[in-house]
């Protein structure tokens, strides 16, 4: 077997010298006075070569423990060249594989299941929180507490929420690049500790006077007719603001004239993503009469576009979450109702009514207009439930939001300043 004392003192020849050690290991010395350790095994009755690492940087020592772990390979029926060559293809394809990379693909894959908007939403968290840290690290360079670090960080701007979606963001893109084949740990799952996110109110009117105060306020204001209208079929439906205002006319194209509903798709609605892509989830919102005569004039002024609500300066982007409550803010009503709100004014008002009128059945179906899916089977598999009792509240509700109210042409009128 051969000593320390022989290997540092090998010297270059004529020829490559071999000087064995045992069990196939040997150290090669080249003619240019370079030397590695060489295993001379046999694999499927072929004769094979497995070059081990350069000496002096690999010691004797580690080459002997190289060699036991290359024969340990072959009585498990695994070829070590073979394996060496995997093993670096993977840490070559790891290292090709940088965090923004990953990122990127996740994204690539994830955006047709959402919303444009919030699609955007993600791609700009992602560079604005976690590329300028991570973009150009291998994916599997990053521990947990590197992830606990950043969060932190975020977390100290005071953006508590943020914080929390970027951890989730994370732990998706961890496991994507799992799924990828990549041979790395998930350092975003589970818990981290974050401070606790404090729900704000949604500020809101709930009273029918104030609330038809506020709205004939705003409808005689200057902004746009289009934000006006925007802002009423809020109002009169009680849907989420970012869909309304991302409303499509093709899902408003085969509306039954004598009993209308607007169908929302489960994927454009607050969900998760599984239940984004089951029919099941659709929402059913029925129209009232001021709402379809709402629709009527709106088609004037955006029916040759493909969105219902569309930007000023873009027929193709839809409206800013920021421009109704500006409006709103504009005619004097921060603090005290945002477009949200109206899901507030119209669930307190109406349950309100159910409970003076003792029908405790109404409160069920209030909550499943405002898609708020109350457990059990029923209200999945059936998504017309209690339609005729749907119907008949959203025409009492736009009934008492617009009694007494101009005709809704009378918003296409644009007011000079």
């Amino acid at each position: 077997m051969l000593t320390d004392t022989q290997c540092r003192k090998a010297k270059a020849a004529d020829k490559p010298l071999k000087l064995f050690d045992g069990r196939g290991l040997f150290l090669h010395v080249a003619v240019s006075g370079v030397k590695s350790w060489r295993l001379k095994y046999r694999f499927a009755d072929k004769e094979k070569l497995l070059t081990l690492g350069r000496y002096p940087e690999s010691s004797l020592a580690q080459a002997r423990e190289s060699c036991i772990e290359a024969r340990r390979l072959l009585e498990q029926g695994i070829d070590p060249g073979i394996e060496k060559k995997q093993k670096a293809a993977a840490l070559k394809a790891d290292a090709a594989a940088t965090f923004q990379v990953m990122a990127l693909q996740w994204h690539g894959e994830m955006a047709p299941t959402w919303s444009g908007h919030y699609a955007k939403t993600v791609m700009n968290a992602l560079k604005r929180d976690l590329f300028p840290e991570f973009g150009a690290l291998p994916i599997g360079a990053i521990t947990r507490p590197m992830v606990l670090q950043r969060l932190k960080a975020i977390e100290g701007r005071g953006a508590i929420e943020t914080a929390k979606r970027a951890r989730q963001q994370l732990a998706d893109i961890f496991e994507y690049a799992i799924g990828e084949g990549h041979n790395i740990e998930n350092p975003a799952a589970g818990k981290f500790s974050l401070k606790p996110l404090i729900q704000k109110e949604m500020p809101a009117l709930t009273t029918i006077a104030a609330l038809r105060s506020m709205l004939w306020t705003v409808e005689q204001s200057r902004a746009r007719p289009v934000t006006k209208l925007a802002s009423r079929m809020i109002a009169l439906t009680a849907v989420r603001p970012g869909v309304v205002q991302s409303l499509p006319w093709i899902e408003l194209d085969n509306l039954d004239r004598e009993n209308p509903v607007w169908i929302i798709p489960a994927t454009r609605m607050k969900l998760s993503q599984e239940r984004k892509q089951e029919e099941a989830y659709d929402h059913y919102v029925p129209l009232a009469t001021q709402t379809m005569e709402l629709l009527a004039s709106l088609r004037i002024l955006t029916g040759r576009g493909p969105l219902a609500f569309p930007q000023s300066r873009s027929t193709r982007k839809p409206m800013s979450d920021a421009t109704i409550s500006k409006m709103y803010r504009d005619c004097g009503f921060t603090g005290q109702h945002v477009p949200h709100g109206w899901r507030s004014s119209f669930s307190t008002i109406m349950n309100e009514l159910a409970s003076h009128r003792d029908r405790p059945e109404d409160r069920a179906i209030i909550d499943l207009m405002l898609a708020h899916r109350p457990r059990g089977t029923e209200s999945i598999y059936n998504r017309a439930v209690y339609m005729p009792r749907r119907r008949a509240i959203a025409q009492e509700w736009a009934d008492m939001l617009l009694e007494g109210f101009p005709p809704v042409s009378s918003l296409l009128i644009v007011r000079a300043p």
